[in-house]
């Protein structure tokens, strides 16, 4: 399939399965969106964020493309983007703290296109963490999901958690982020998020995405607000 090309007019509306450039902290972001099935949309929209910049993470990952494709059978638009310095978006890499206001600054023009949807966040290892923070900063996310945190190399232990139904997916043969690091956290949490830990699985998902995608739906599908 040949890349799109990001379109640089500001769109008006939420646009259907389009590559464009929205105006962000440090320049503009460069945005892909999709739209479920007419038959199946419900009033919910989630933002996704990608793995490291620094370490090949692009709103292009096959894992933050199982989840977009996940949600969107559940009846959600979606919208990736790729952080700062990464494909079109303009600025460099900032640790957490400028790949956070991204998401920030994401958030904020989806809200405003779909005014009455249900806001949720996603996002897969580093990604995990930038949600994290933004869906403390963004007082209107409904629903948080993280792939993969990485909570023993990011400061998760500081952090204010944001107070929603947070649902956590973790591989037990990640290579990446320790599945044992994830299980403290995610126990010495009140109120503890979710965890769904997946025997066999590393930290691509390679041969699994199947099993992230029945997770998610499984565990989210009573959470979708109803059309």
């Amino acid at each position: 399939m040949p890349m799109q090309i990001a379109d640089t007019t500001m769109p008006t509306g939420f646009p259907c399965g389009k590559t464009f450039l929205l105006p962000g902290p440090t320049g503009v972001l460069e945005v892909m969106s999709a739209c479920p099935d007419p038959s199946k949309e419900a009033p919910a929209t989630v933002v996704i964020c990608h793995p490291h910049p620094l370490q090949g993470g692009t709103m292009h990952n096959k894992v933050v493309h199982t989840l977009a494709r996940s949600f969107g059978e559940l009846g959600l638009r979606s919208v990736r983007f790729n952080f700062r310095g990464i494909g079109a978006s303009q600025g460099s890499f900032d640790r957490g703290e400028g790949e956070t206001d991204d998401v920030l600054a994401v958030l904020a023009w989806a809200r405003a296109q779909r005014p009455r949807d249900e806001i949720w966040l996603a996002g897969f290892s580093f990604g995990g963490y930038v949600a994290a923070q933004a869906a403390h900063r963004f007082d209107d996310v409904r629903q948080l999901v993280t792939v993969a945190p990485a909570v023993h190399l990011y400061d998760f232990e500081s952090m204010t958690l944001p107070p929603v139904p947070w649902l956590v997916i973790q591989g037990d043969a990640d290579e990446v982020v320790s599945v044992e690091a994830v299980r403290k956290w995610v126990a010495q949490r009140q109120p503890s998020p979710d965890l769904v830990v997946l025997a066999g699985v590393d930290h691509f998902f390679h041969g699994r995405l199947h099993d992230l995608r029945a997770v998610v739906q499984e565990r989210l599908a009573a959470r979708v607000p109803p059309a």
